[in-house]
């Protein structure tokens, strides 16, 4: 039987087939929109984690290049902890959020800016200043490489789930709701050409009826003209002569 398989459940009508059709339209429509949206994201996806591992790569010489820095100065002037935490107030380097539109996906972006001053502008200045600064400068460069991996690291979460969720819906809707449209439309269609057939059929009978009863008037009519008993009509009839006399009036004595 054409339109097997899962369908909707509708009464088979030319209306119903109409909108069946509108709703086929729609869904592949919706089908290339969210194909086309799955492939973007998956681009943008997949430059994400490449820039993630070569974050991850600098920020491994970074930090290593920081953590000698930190050692010249700890061996040029000793422990200067104290009076970094006695000259900072405030935090000079912070971080504000921005979002980005991807293919309709707000993805968030953090980027690192300098507020105030230099508030350790001193330290270090009766010896190993030059150290204490190249320190600051290479600690502030992973820093920076930190707020961008951990922009990177954000969106690369929160692309993967949408991935997910829209190739779930593009599978749904080429696997699912499309062949039952489909079938729904062969059902349809099938059960209006059934109905064609039956008219048609029911047409030709009752033409053929009334061939045949028009075949059997003629014939007994051309029977009846050949014994001279011509059947004439209500309307031909002869008068009957004693209908004036049947109702004579009362007589009275």
């Amino acid at each position: 039987m054409s339109g097997a398989g899962p369908r909707f459940a509708i009464f088979p009508t030319r209306m119903a087939l109409t909108t069946m059709k509108n709703r086929l339209k729609g869904a592949q429509t919706g089908h290339s929109l969210l194909k086309r949206k799955s492939e973007a994201l998956t681009r943008r996806f997949r430059d994400i984690v490449k820039k993630i591992d070569d974050a991850k790569r600098k920020m491994g010489k970074i930090m290593q290049v920081a953590n000698f820095s930190y050692a010249e100065v700890m061996y040029t002037t000793g422990d200067i902890g104290y009076q970094v935490r006695e000259g900072i107030k405030q935090a000079t380097l912070k971080v504000r959020a921005k979002s980005e539109n991807v293919s309709g996906v707000q993805l968030p972006a953090f980027e690192m800016y300098v507020d105030g001053g230099n508030g350790s502008e001193l330290t270090g200045l009766g010896r190993g200043g030059q150290q204490v600064q190249k320190c600051k400068e290479t600690y502030k460069k992973a820093i920076e490489l930190l707020v961008e991996i951990a922009s990177l690291q954000t969106a690369f979460v929160i692309l993967d789930e949408v991935i997910k969720v829209t190739n779930r819906r593009v599978n749904a809707i080429e696997h699912v709701i499309i062949p039952k449209i489909e079938n729904t439309i062969k059902f349809i269609g099938s059960e209006l050409d059934e109905a064609d057939r039956e008219e048609f059929y029911r047409l030709k009978k009752v033409q053929g009826k009334k061939k045949d009863k028009v075949a059997a008037e003629t014939a007994a009519r051309e029977k009846n003209q050949g014994m001279g008993l011509a059947i004439l009509p209500d309307t031909q009839q002869p008068a009957n002569l004693l209908s004036d006399y049947e109702q004579d009036p009362d007589i009275m004595f």
